[in-house]
C-alpha cells in the first residue's frame, strides 16, 4: 500500500483526479472529425461535451456524501468500473446520440474518482497544507491534460476518432488496478446518523448556509466555466476560423494549457507562506487581465493564433492559482463530512459550466464573440467573489 506524504501516493490522488480533464482534453482534437464521421452540425457534437459535463455534476453529488458512512476505496473503485464501461461504448458508438449517452456513464465514474481523490486530501491535511498538496496534485495531473490533445491528435492521426477512446479506457484500466492494490482506506471515523435522502439535503444545506464556503464554492465554480468555454469553443475557433489542422491544433493548444502549470507551481510553492486567500486574489486578477485582452482581440478582429493563445494561456496562468485553491479553502470549512463538501465543491463547477457551454455553443453559430464575452464575465466573477471573500478573510484563513 501507498503511505501518505510520498510522491507516490499524490501521484495515484492526481490520477484519480485527472482522469475527468483527461476525458475532454484528449478527444478535443477529433471533435470535428466526430462531427464529419456522423453527418451532424458542430452543436450537436459539443453536446457530448455537454452531456460529460451533466453527468460529471449528478455523480459528485453522489458519491462524495455515500463515502462519508461506507469510506473512500470502495466508492473510487465502483467509480472506476464505470468509467472504463463508459469508455468502451464510446469506443464502439454506432450513432452521436449513443455516444452522448455513453459519455454521461463515463462522466458519471470520472466524477466519483475526482471527489473522493479530494476528500482523501481532507481526510488527511486541513488548511494551507490541504491547498498545498492539492496544488501538487494538481501540477502532477496536469501533466496528462496538457499533454493530452498532443496525443489526442497524434492518435487522430494514424488511427482516427475512435482511438481516443480506446486510450482512455487503457488509462482507467491501470487507474482500476493501482486503487485495488495500493490504496488505503483513509476515512477514520464515519458519520454515526442513519444515511438517508433527508440526512444528506440536511448536510448539504447546512453547507450552503455558510458564508464563507459558498464563496469558494463560487469561486472555483466561476473559474471553472472559464476554463469549460475556452475548452469547447477552441476546437472550432482553431480550426474552423484558423484552419489548424487537428495535430496542429493539439501542439498548439499543448502549449497554452503550459499556462496551467506556470500558475500551479507558484501556488504549490508560496501558498504556505502567503496563505489562501491573497493568493487566490492574486490569480484572479490575473485571470480579469487576461480575460479582458482575450474578448478584446476577439471584439477588435485582431486575434491571430499566436496572440489568442497567448493571451489565452495568460489567463491560464490565473486559473491554476485560483481553481485548487478554492477547493482547498472550501473542504477546510467542513473536516467532518469531507466526502459532502467535497461533492458540492466538485458539482457546482460542473452544472455551471455545463449551463453556460450550453447556451455559448448555441449563440457561436451567430458570432464568436460570445466565447470572448464569457470567458471575460467568468473571470469577473471570480475578481468580484474574491473581493467578497476578502472581507471576510480572518474566517477564511
Amino acid at each position: 500500500m501507498f503511505k501518505p506524504n510520498t510522491f507516490a501516493f499524490t501521484a495515484l490522488l492526481a490520477a484519480l483526479t485527472a482522469l475527468g480533464p483527461l476525458s475532454t482534453d484528449l478527444y478535443l482534437p477529433v471533435l470535428p472529425d466526430i462531427g464529419r464521421a456522423f453527418g451532424v452540425p458542430p452543436a450537436q457534437v459539443q453536446l457530448t461535451l455537454s452531456a460529460y459535463l451533466i453527468g460529471f455534476a449528478a455523480g459528485q453529488i453522489a458519491y462524495g456524501p455515500i463515502s462519508d458512512w461506507y469510506g473512500r476505496r470502495s466508492g473510487l473503485l465502483i467509480a472506476i468500473l464505470c468509467y472504463c464501461a463508459g469508455a468502451l461504448i464510446c469506443f464502439l458508438s454506432p450513432s452521436i446520440d449513443v455516444l452522448i449517452g455513453a459519455r454521461v456513464l463515463q462522466a458519471f465514474g470520472a466524477s466519483g474518482a475526482t471527489v473522493l481523490a479530494r476528500a482523501v486530501v481532507r481526510d488527511l491535511y486541513s488548511g494551507a497544507r490541504a491547498g498545498k498538496e492539492l496544488s501538487l496534485m494538481s501540477l502532477v495531473m496536469a501533466a496528462g491534460p496538457v499533454s493530452a490533445p498532443l496525443i489526442g491528435g497524434t492518435l487522430h492521426f494514424f488511427f482516427g476518432w475512435r482511438s481516443a477512446f480506446a486510450a482512455l479506457l487503457a488509462v482507467g484500466a491501470v487507474v482500476l488496478a493501482t486503487v485495488w492494490r495500493k490504496l488505503p482506506e483513509t476515512l477514520g471515523e464515519r458519520v454515526s446518523e442513519q444515511l438517508s435522502i433527508g440526512t444528506l439535503i440536511s448536510g448539504y444545506r447546512q453547507m450552503l448556509q455558510h458564508r464563507v464556503f459558498v464563496l469558494y464554492l463560487l469561486i472555483g465554480a466561476a473559474a471553472y466555466t472559464c476554463l469549460l468555454v475556452w475548452l469547447t469553443t477552441a476546437p472550432f475557433i482553431l480550426q474552423n476560423l484558423y484552419g489548424l489542422t487537428p495535430l496542429r491544433f493539439a501542439v498548439i493548444f499543448t502549449l497554452c494549457g503550459c499556462g496551467f502549470l506556470v500558475g500551479n507551481l507558484f501556488a504549490t510553492r508560496k501558498v504556505l507562506r502567503v496563505g489562501i486567500v491573497r493568493m487566490i486574489g492574486y490569480g484572479a486578477s490575473i485571470m480579469v487581465t487576461g480575460g479582458t485582452i482575450v474578448c478584446l482581440l476577439i471584439a477588435l478582429d485582431l486575434a491571430s493564433v499566436v496572440t489568442l493563445v497567448a493571451a489565452m494561456a495568460f489567463t491560464l496562468i490565473g486559473f491554476g492559482m485560483v481553481f485548487p485553491l478554492a477547493l482547498a479553502g472550501g473542504l477546510s470549512c467542513f473536516s467532518d463530512r469531507a466526502g459532502a463538501a467535497s461533492s458540492l465543491l466538485g458539482f457546482s463547477p460542473q452544472f455551471m459550466a455545463a449551463i453556460v457551454c450550453t447556451l455559448v455553443a448555441f449563440a457561436m453559430n451567430r458570432s464568436v464573440i460570445v466565447a470572448g464575452i464569457a470567458i471575460l464575465a467568468m473571470t469577473l466573477v471570480v475578481f468580484g467573489l474574491w473581493l467578497l471573500l476578502r472581507r471576510a478573510a480572518p474566517q477564511a484563513r
